[in-house]
């Protein structure tokens, strides 16, 4: 075992419950990984090329990373973050190595360093932490690894023992790196996510543009309300032809609204006029999500709502550095009321999923649990983003799981753009949940049994369920 990664990691302390959760982990930690929510580049698997270098595979792309070492005084610009007008950043890979080792005492105690220490030892063989003195050793042997085969792209994704993954895509995205993948006969299961922010949020950037493309893709007139429904329903057909189970919605509440048809096209008419009510903006995504429900009734796809961040919250590092640069910030979410006029259309509908997610843990007890255990169409999300933690798991469970119990949950997902930590994520996550479950078999709340079969579902069996996988 690698020095890095402690064998007991994250298990409890006290005889019996480790005992147990040593058990339920050895008969977890090898199964194979659903991922069916992430954000990983499909060209990776489309193109099959090395990664360019270290610095450009672990730490350029991930704004865990970033996020910490910028609020210590480091420049994104020294992190080799691109810029949108393409003024100059640090472009050496081991400059930026160097800097992320310097800085990553920064990371003790958080679930990056969990991740990153398991990728080094796991991935790489590193068994030295890595320091400002170890920087370039490591540097230099991952480089090297990088180049060999079985450390591209499609190799990584057979070693990970990845079953499927699925990528997001916007609604105007052509999908011609899922195309690739499915010329070349590779048999990976990389498939698509219906994503259509773009189209379906007045406030994001071009967003009346967006509407003109998408109503030349499809061919229909998405100047009216019914042309602007099929456009959605031909694009959700396009992306479930690529293998999509799913969409995926990132909008600022979950406020949902459910308008008579008249109403709804009187609001699309102002919101194509351009309309700068912010009251209407915000009707008009709430009816959105309320649509895209009814369309996933009728096409199957598995909705999926991540609500409550505040995008971009720094304006000055969005206009030089764009969207997902560290600075979304989770806020208050209500979910009890803006959620009603959805499960009032929806709600009660056993063949539709749809899935839930928070960073606003107040709720779990709350709202959320109470919803999912009573609605058949609800389930909740894992512990997402922020509370993509040790912690943050282990809270979800116990704020949840009295309400809602195991099986309206949909067990993880990793909705990383990391791939090399695809890993060490689902690693976290069985080791926590064995841990909650050893706990209550010491408790004499579960039987052993119980607890082993809940492990296989939460690990596995869940995921490939609601997500139709």
């Amino acid at each position: 075992m690698a020095v890095l990664t402690h064998p007991d990691l994250l298990f409890p302390s006290e005889t019996r419950p480790l005992s147990v959760a040593r058990d339920l982990y050895a008969g977890v930690k090898n199964l194979p990984i659903v991922s069916p929510h992430g954000h990983t580049d499909p060209r990776w698997y489309a193109l099959n090329e090395a990664f360019a270098d270290p610095a450009q595979l672990l730490v350029v792309p991930d704004h865990y990373i970033f996020r910490m070492l910028f609020s210590q005084g480091v420049r994104l610009e020294d992190l080799g973050v691109p810029t949108l007008d393409g003024s100059p950043v640090e472009t050496d890979g081991r400059t930026i190595w160097r800097r992320f080792a310097e800085h990553y005492h920064l990371f003790r105690g958080t679930p990056t360093r969990l991740w990153f220490d398991h990728v080094l030892a796991h991935l790489f063989g590193i068994e030295e932490p890595l320091t400002a003195a170890t920087a370039d050793r490591h540097y230099d042997m991952i480089a090297t690894l990088l180049q060999w085969e079985n450390f591209r792209p499609r190799a990584l994704f057979e070693r990970f023992n990845i079953e499927v993954i699925a990528t997001t895509e916007g609604a105007l995205d052509d999908l011609k790196w899922h195309q690739m993948i499915r010329d070349s006969g590779w048999d990976g299961r990389v498939v698509t996510a219906y994503r259509p922010d773009a189209v379906v949020d007045p406030d994001f950037e071009g967003f009346s543009a967006n509407l003109d493309q998408l109503g030349e893709i499809t061919g229909c007139d998405t100047g009216t309300w019914a042309g602007y429904l099929d456009a959605h329903r031909q694009r959700r057909a396009f992306f479930k032809s690529f293998g999509a189970t799913a969409s995926d919605h990132g909008h600022p509440t979950a406020e949902t609204a459910n308008l008579s048809d008249a109403a709804a096209q009187e609001l699309f008419n102002r919101i194509r006029r351009g309309s700068d009510d912010e009251r209407e903006r915000k009707l008009f995504r709430a009816q959105m999500l309320t649509e895209m429900a009814k369309m996933s009734r009728d096409d199957g796809l598995v909705l999926q709502i991540h609500p409550g961040s505040w995008r971009n919250h720094s304006p000055s590092v969005f206009q030089r550095f764009g969207r997902d640069k560290g600075f979304d910030i989770p806020t208050r979410t209500d979910y009890v009321t803006a959620l009603k006029p959805l499960l009032d259309c929806v709600g009660l509908e056993r063949d539709l999923t749809v899935i839930v997610f928070t960073l606003d843990e107040t709720s779990y007890a709350r709202e959320l649990a109470p919803l999912a255990g009573v609605y058949p169409a609800l389930k909740l999300g894992p512990a997402w983003w922020f509370h993509d933690s040790p912690e943050g798991m282990r809270r979800f469970r116990e704020m949840t799981t009295e309400t809602a119990g195991f099986y309206n949950t949909v067990g993880f997902n990793d909705d990383t753009r990391a791939f090399p930590s695809i890993p060490a994520r689902h690693d976290v996550a069985r080791r926590v949940d064995c841990a909650f479950l050893a706990r209550l078999v010491a408790e004499h709340r579960l039987r052993e049994d119980e607890a082993h079969e809940l492990a296989q579902y939460l690990a596995y069996t869940l995921a490939k369920k609601a997500y139709r996988l």
